[in-house]
């Protein structure tokens, strides 16, 4: 799912805006009306000193996620409701991601990795009907506490159940998935986490040699200029210096990964990276390595040729092979996961940071109070308690 669907459902699933709010269209009469309605919840919570921390509760964030996870939701939602946690001083964390993905089954068939659109969404109940579903199913809390005044329960029960003939949303006993899309990884490339979307119509494991470009124009360039063929067999095309720091800001990528699928790559190639992609964006992608390159994590010490790595079962990412390290042909998997840590100590002590740019003005005070993509990419000064 895209990610502007992605926060609007999750909002309202966590009782932050009205009922049916992401899913109607923005010319129908619904639409009109909740201005009106938008006007009345504002002078409700003043009545009722209801305040955003009291809206944003552990449980709203759960509610948040499983949404997300039923719905397949976007990564970049991870990054959002790490950021929203941290400001609401709510201890989640990318833990809580992995183990709301691992329990709750992805059920929509919705673009862009499925068929259909947030208005047939709305056609067949829309997100208060799903949320009716999840709630009856206890997946969902329906006892947070809304902008209406009332509970979340409250608010979908009047509403319709998703319609019996519909396919848009599968049943909880035959999801497209029995866990979630998203995949919190770790491993020797990612000690910190990485974030992919894997939906299963990909694979659930790629492993290829690295292509490495520093910064995102470097592999547009060469996708324009036809450098990345299907004929080089599987590769794991490595997009590096975009994260917090090293962008700075994370900026968005979504023109490779449209440039691939256009290019017919998708088979074949596996994108990587410290910075993050649009929702829009579909395939063997992972985002939000931490340590970024900026700082010196694994991801700048990978080389053109190094084997690669990524396993949505066992939720991991590594390096298994290096150019100038490699393990003898018959030696352990332990001696060779040993030969590839030497190689990248080795190549650690040649690693130096990059200059950093801009030297000054506001990305540059925002690069050195950034954190990393795990806890949200916040500004805060100093760290949270958990």
């Amino acid at each position: 799912m895209y990610t502007a669907n992605t926060m609007a459902t999750a909002i309202e699933a966590m009782g932050l805006s009205l009922p049916g709010s992401s899913s109607y269209p923005a010319t129908s009469p619904e639409k009109s009306r909740e201005c009106e309605r938008a006007a009345e919840a504002v002078r409700t919570c003043m009545e009722k000193d209801i305040r955003p921390r009291d809206l944003l509760t552990r449980a709203a964030f759960e509610n948040a996620l499983v949404l997300t996870m039923v719905l397949g939701g976007s990564t970049n939602g991870v990054l959002h409701f790490l950021a929203m946690a941290s400001t609401a001083d709510v201890a989640l964390t990318l833990d809580d991601v992995a183990r709301t993905s691992n329990r709750t089954p992805f059920l929509a068939n919705l673009a862009p990795s499925g068929r259909f659109l947030m208005e047939d969404l709305y056609e067949v109940g829309g997100t208060p009907s799903v949320l009716k579903l999840l709630i009856a199913a206890g997946m969902v809390d329906g006892s947070v506490m809304t902008v209406t005044g009332r509970t979340l329960a409250d608010n979908v029960a009047s509403w319709p159940s998703l319609d019996p003939g519909q396919t848009l949303i599968r049943p909880l006993s035959d999801p497209i998935k029995p866990s979630g899309h998203i995949r919190v990884l770790h491993g020797n490339l990612s000690p910190g986490g990485a974030v992919a979307k894997i939906t299963g119509k990909e694979g659930l494991s790629f492993t290829g040699r690295a292509r490495v470009f520093d910064k995102e124009q470097r592999l547009n360039d060469a996708l324009a200029r036809g450098a990345i063929r299907p004929d080089d067999g599987n590769q794991v095309l490595v997009v590096r210096y975009e994260g917090p720091r090293g962008g700075p800001g994370m900026p968005e990528q979504l023109q490779a990964s449209a440039a691939i699928m256009g290019a017919g790559l998708a088979g074949c190639v596996a994108l990587v990276t410290d910075g993050r992609y649009s929702g829009a964006s579909h395939g063997f992608i992972v985002g939000h390595v931490v340590p970024e390159a900026a700082v010196g994590g694994n991801i700048a010490l990978v080389r053109d040729g190094d084997t690669i790595t990524i396993d949505a079962v066992a939720n991991r990412i590594d390096v298994v092979a290096v150019v100038g390290g490699t393990a003898d042909a018959d030696a352990t998997a332990e001696d060779a996961a040993a030969a590839v840590e030497r190689e990248l100590e080795r190549r650690r002590a040649e690693w130096t940071p990059p200059k950093m740019a801009p030297v000054r003005g506001v990305l540059a005070k925002y690069a050195r109070l950034v954190s990393d993509a795990s806890h949200g990419a916040v500004t805060d000064i100093g760290e949270s308690a958990w």
